[in-house]
């Protein structure tokens, strides 16, 4: 999975020190990374712009990683997001699931896990997009009267 992968990848989390860290251990793997240490924050990039993947901590302060989730997911409901929890439970990782969560991931996060679960969410994302696209075109065809 060393191989460069390309990907645009919105990371929120609420720790300086962690947001900084791995959006270098990212970057170097050839990712383009934005960060984000608040909810609302994270909202309005992803109302800005497309991101291959969303990986939202699960606590923090004020809106929390679940709420997060559950207003991208209204306005984009395209969106591949990655949870993370340092004190992941069962019943969290359901309601995430439950919310529109692509995976659910225990911190300390292994990289290579981590780049996995990009790689899956943004194969799927491209196959979401071409299935619009395709179904788009087929309206159109449909509606002209040649």
């Amino acid at each position: 999975m060393e191989k460069n992968l390309h990907a645009k990848v919105l990371l929120v989390d609420d720790e300086d020190d962690f947001l900084k860290t791995l959006t270098q251990r990212l970057e170097v793997r050839g990712l383009k990374v934005t960060g984000a240490t608040r909810g609302e924050e994270a909202i309005s990039l992803v109302d800005k712009q497309e991101f291959d993947a969303i990986v939202i901590d699960l606590a923090m302060p004020g809106m929390d990683g679940l709420e997060t989730l559950k207003q991208i997911k209204e306005n984009h409901p395209e969106a591949e997001i990655i949870m993370l929890s340092g004190q992941g439970s069962i019943k969290k990782s359901t309601e995430a699931m439950k919310l529109g969560a692509e995976d659910f991931l225990e911190k300390p996060v292994d990289i290579q896990e981590l780049l996995k679960k990009i790689a899956e969410a943004k194969d799927k994302r491209i196959l979401i997009l071409q299935k619009k696209s395709r179904e788009e075109i087929e309206n159109i065809l449909k509606s002209k009267a040649w």
